[in-house]
């Protein structure tokens, strides 16, 4: 693995477990000194920390509720504070809620968009304004956002529409300072949120060309790509990794 992040400085929303545990530590092992957060796994978030310590890496874990408004900013400021400036933001954290329409709620809807929109606009209107100019943002967002598998996600799939749709319209907005903003759009990957151990696994691996979910690391290799000098031209772009199950 090459050390394409030494001295760079990183930033990984929602890192303490699951796909951005995985982009933590493989941006750590390419040399960036990364900053993770958690909501409330402090155990799971200091375990990351410890396990890329052990590799010889440089990691650390704070505290940041992407539901409470800002939150998020004050994990960038955090970030910079303690490690000089800020070169890669990965935002990761997100949230789902599923539940048929006659069940959700008010406050399901809200917390669905405060995670998986609010807090990713807050962190990356932060994050720009810190970076030098050629930095990388990297929102993880998903496939049910324009690809419906099963009731119960049109929430879910509407607020990484909307995260998407971020993405694409701040291209525009960071172009001119050579700052590449892109969204990695994972299909089903197994992680605790989503293990592909049960019988909608079983119908979606089923559906999948490859015929198998993808895992974090193969996420967090494209998410390494996208944050390095040979993607500098990429920008805008959603970039899928699902097996082939949207193709």
């Amino acid at each position: 693995m090459t050390q394409q992040f030494v001295g760079k400085s990183a930033l990984v929303t929602g890192g303490s477990r699951g796909i951005g545990a995985a982009i933590a530590k493989r941006l750590a092992a390419q040399g960036a000194a990364v900053t993770l957060t958690y909501a409330a796994s402090r155990g799971a978030a200091d375990a990351v920390v410890q396990e890329i310590a052990g590799a010889g890496g440089q990691a650390r874990a704070i505290a940041a509720d992407a539901r409470q408004v800002g939150a998020s900013a004050a994990a960038v400021a955090d970030t910079v504070a303690h490690q000089g400036g800020l070169d890669i933001l990965v935002s990761n954290a997100g949230i789902n809620i599923t539940k048929p329409i006659d069940q959700y709620q008010d406050a399901d809807y809200e917390a669905v968009f405060d995670v998986n929109v609010r807090a990713s606009f807050e962190v990356i209107r932060a994050a720009a304004a810190h970076m030098t100019d050629g930095g990388r943002i990297v929102a993880v967002t998903a496939t049910i956002a324009n690809s419906f598998f099963a009731p119960g996600l049109a929430v879910y799939g509407a607020s990484k529409a909307a995260a998407n749709a971020l993405v694409q319209g701040w291209a525009r907005d960071l172009g001119p300072r050579g700052i590449t903003i892109n969204a990695v759009v994972p299909g089903p990957v197994d992680t605790d949120m989503n293990p592909d151990r049960t019988e909608l696994a079983d119908w979606l691996k089923s559906q999948v060309p490859l015929g198998r979910y993808g895992t974090s690391e193969e996420v967090a290799a494209l998410v390494s790509f996208l944050a390095g000098p040979e993607a500098s031209f990429i920008t805008g772009a959603r970039m899928i990794v699902d097996g082939g199950l949207t193709a």
